[in-house]
């Protein structure tokens, strides 16, 4: 089996789910970076029990904590 990829991709509002390198479907945009990581990890999870090597990967946030940073 191949490698299964999924990277989390977008600004605040409008994250999306990239696997192996496309958007498969443009009507699938997440209000928050981790919906759009819990919907990857979700097929990352099948694509594991289908025999893939599976790799998730998202952008880091601007704060630990992900809260805006203070102006």
């Amino acid at each position: 089996m191949g490698l299964a990829s999924y990277e989390i991709a977008g600004t605040e509002g409008e994250w999306r789910v990239r696997q192996d390198g496309k958007i498969e479907n443009t009507a699938d945009a997440y209000s928050t970076k981790e919906a759009a990581f819990e919907a990857a990890v979700v097929a990352a999870s099948l694509a594991l029990r289908q025999g893939h090597e599976v790799r998730v990967t998202a952008p880091a946030s601007a704060t630990a904590t992900g809260a805006a940073s203070p102006t």
